[in-house]
């Protein structure tokens, strides 16, 4: 067995469930409670140097 088929073996198999505990480790990640104050300032963060149009 070559390296390129052991890695395409690898990629095939546990690649894919690395990547989507990723994805939903870090989509998650946004909704635990801990991270409540940096929504906040996200969520603000577009109107921090309003000066309401003048």
């Amino acid at each position: 067995m070559s390296f390129y088929d052991t890695l395409r073996h690898f990629a095939d198999s546990y690649g894919l469930a690395v990547i989507c505990a990723l994805y939903l480790t870090l989509c998650l990640w946004h909704f635990r409670p801990a991270a409540k104050g940096h929504v906040e300032a996200a969520k603000h963060s577009i109107f921090k140097d309003d000066d309401d149009g003048q």
